[in-house]
């Protein structure tokens, strides 16, 4: 919509990665710009206004960065400082006040050690130290009824504690408060007029569920990573300010959705996935091109890998673990591990080759950046395999030094193992590529799927060159690189909806099921997504709310969360509530209790608050020529995993390739952000969106557009 002056509007995605801070720019009419920049962690702030700054002298004609900032709509940003400060525990110094007797849950956990036969494997240690962490009087049975009151004055006591040793963010969490939250309020209350200056986090506002470890480590790692979200926000907002931004700044959260700067403060806990979480509903657009309903996103950057599963819609989880610290927030079910372009590679203890998870990042970044890196990483033995460019890297801003990575690939991989650079750098390849098919059987294998019913949707800058030799691993004939592979977060962030999660625990047996209570309870929760819609300037037309239960059988531990079918608490319709339930279960675990006629208990009430916002759609082109020959930039040595050896393959650009064209491998696509190797045994297709469809030779069956070309 242009703007007072007759100026289209700018909409702007940012992804601050541990590398690159990535920018996806479109405005209506015009075509979209990708931009990158290396990220600065000491302040991620400065590359967001660094690459604001280039995108403003990238129009035409050229801005100046208050001109540019003034005609921008809509900033949406995801940021990786909460994950960030919690992976290297430099999250705020923290206090916690529990329960008298219970400040050790904290550390106690479930009480289950994660590696059953390890008897060395060490506690993780918890974000609040012991010292920190102070039990009070008062106690409440699981109905919510008071046993014993309040003690006023020791919460008072661990106040004047915390401000003596300088605690920046404090958390209360009482056990059973889900049931009744009044201590906590009034523990609260003191703590707010006693210490206005600290970070505050109450579990029965956070987190009001029953399983006290989940609520206790969830309402803890919210105080700890608020101040550093908060301190960000400020520094971001400050700055954005100073050029004169005046749209709407919505902040990436962990379970797909966006949310206002003011709500993101008070849960900074929300965004701890809030990077990655924009991939996967990205991808299922580029998968549906494709006529796929469901699929499996990669997304390799500069410092880590994330794979997740999209069925219908991203796959989301009630609980998940950051760095082995417990979080029970809803999120997508991303699992995540340190493989990136920066990587580094080592000898263990046992003479054996690993890559990752430390990374070199982007300061002082591979050895090849010549910034002062000495040790080999992922992207040092991709240019020594010749899968990239040294004149043509981030498009030809950054040049590459080959003989920097000959030589780190040679002094701490190939000397000490006895083999050649060439050797060694194959090996780190190989290793990264193994590690990274890993984690795609986390999301699929692990949770009852074979990922080889599912295309590969491949993201991030180094995503494209590791994606074949995965795919070979993992037996998977379909991938789709989308032509903003590269940003695709960015790219996502435009295409998110307003999300907000609640949950209130409801136990009761659904034969016996209390309807008007649970509907006042699911009301409730309504309101509250609906008033913090408004506040985000969603009016009621544009707002949807989905019922969840978690269920389980008669006698079991564990709860399975699932959709309610539409109308059916209108209608009391247990039946179809069980139904749902025995098909998630049988889903999840390969059988149901139906036919045994085992009851059901409701554990857990979900409400999900969605503000549905204008999203960018993706613009298709009618396919052309076959032939690539017009986009062939020349030759270049490629290393193949098939036949280990070094082949001289043609280099295509990119930017040239149009829908139709059909590449054969081995070859290699370059584009500004990104290169895309396609090995030996895949064929590539470029179809209506953009995207290169790489595909296992002879399986031209898979691919949308050459179906309808078999069939004129």
């Amino acid at each position: 919509m242009p703007d007072a002056g007759g100026y289209e509007k700018f909409k702007v995605g940012i992804d601050v990665g541990g590398t690159f801070t990535d920018f996806f720019l479109t405005v209506n009419g015009g075509a979209p710009q990708i931009h990158k920049v290396l990220s600065t962690p000491g302040d991620p702030s400065v590359a967001v206004m660094q690459g604001l700054k280039d995108l403003a002298a990238m129009q035409q004609p050229a801005m100046t960065a208050t001109e540019f900032a003034g005609r921008i709509e809509t900033i949406v940003h995801g940021t990786t400082v909460t994950t960030n400060a919690t992976l290297t525990r430099q999250g705020a110094k923290s206090g916690l006040i529990t329960t008298a007797g219970l400040r050790d849950a904290l550390e106690m956990r479930r009480g289950i050690r994660e590696e059953q036969y390890d008897n060395r494997y060490t506690n993780v240690d918890p974000v609040v130290p012991r010292y920190l962490r102070v039990g009070v009087e008062g106690r409440l049975d699981r109905s919510g009824r008071e046993v014993v009151p309040l003690n006023l004055d020791q919460v008072r006591a661990a106040v004047e504690l915390f401000k003596a040793e300088g605690v920046k963010a404090i958390a209360i969490c009482f056990i059973n408060s889900f049931a009744n939250p009044d201590h906590e309020k009034a523990a609260a209350d003191l703590v707010r007029a006693e210490y206005p200056d600290a970070y505050l986090t109450v579990s029965s506002d956070l987190l009001p569920s029953i399983r006290f470890y989940e609520r206790l480590s969830t309402t803890a790692l919210n105080s700890y990573v608020g101040p550093i979200l908060e301190h960000y926000l400020d520094q971001l907002q400050g700055r954005l300010n100073e050029v004169g931004f005046g749209g709407i700044l919505l902040i990436m959260q962990s379970n797909g959705g966006v949310m206002s700067p003011e709500i993101a403060r008070q849960g900074a806990a929300k965004t701890l996935l809030s990077g990655p979480a924009a991939g996967p509903g990205a991808g299922l657009v580029y998968a549906k091109a494709q006529d796929q309903t469901s699929c499996i996103v990669v997304d390799m950057g500069g410092t880590s890998f994330e794979a997740a599963l999209v069925i219908d819609g991203p796959v989301m989880v009630n609980h998940g673990e950051i760095d082995r610290l417990r979080i029970a927030l809803p999120m997508l079910g991303i699992h995540t591990i340190g493989a990136g372009g920066g990587s580094i590679g080592r000898i263990d203890q046992g003479g054996l080759l690993r890559v990752g998870p430390q990374s070199a990042a982007s300061d002082p970044g591979p050895a090849c950046y010549g910034k002062g890196g000495a040790l080999p990483t992922t992207t040092d033995a991709n240019l020594v395999l010749g899968y990239l460019d040294p004149e043509y890297f981030a498009g030809g801003k950054i040049a590459l030094d080959v003989e920097a990575s000959r030589r780190a690939i040679a002094e701490h991989i190939a000397v000490p193992l006895g083999i050649s650079v060439e050797k060694a750098a194959a090996g780190m390849y190989r290793v990264a590529c193994n590690n990274m098919a890993q984690g795609v059987r986390e999301v699929t294998i692990k949770r009852g799927f074979d990922p080889r019913e599912f295309p590969v949707v491949v993201a991030g800058g180094a995503g494209p060159i590791h994606s074949c030799l995965i795919c070979q691993e993992l037996g998977i004939p379909l991938q789709i690189v989308p032509r903003e592979s590269s940003i695709l977060c960015a790219v996502g962030m435009l295409m998110s909806d307003l999300k907000h999660d609640f949950v209130r625990t409801f136990v009761a047996w659904l034969d016996k099921l209390d309807y008007v209570a649970l509907n006042a309870v699911v009301d409730e929760m309504k309101g509250e997504g609906a008033q913090m819609l408004k506040a985000e300037h969603i009016p009621p037309a544009r707002q949807e709310h989905f019922v969840k239960f978690d269920c389980r059988y008669h006698k079991q531990y564990h709860e399975v969360s699932f959709v309610i079918p539409a109308n059916a608490l209108a209608a009391h319709d247990a039946g179809a509530i069980a139904s749902a339930f025995h098909s998630e279960h049988n889903r999840l675990y390969g059988y149901s209790l139906e036919e045994l006629g085992t009851g059901i208990e409701i554990v857990n009430v979900r409400v999900q608050s969605i503000g549905r916002v204008k999203k960018l759609t993706a613009d298709q082109s009618k396919a052309r020529s076959k032939s690539a020959r017009h986009a062939k930039k020349g030759d270049r040595q490629i290393y193949l995993p098939e036949s280990e050896s070094f082949v001289l393959s043609p280099v295509y650009d990119g930017s040239q390739l149009q829908p139709g064209n059909r590449i054969t491998g081995p070859a290699m696509i370059e584009e500004a952000t990104t290169a895309i190797f396609v090995s030996r045994d895949f064929e590539c297709a470029v179809d209506t969106l953009g995207s290169f469809i790489i595909f296992t030779r002879g399986r031209e069956d898979l691919v949308k557009s050459l179906r309808k070309d078999a069939h004129r």
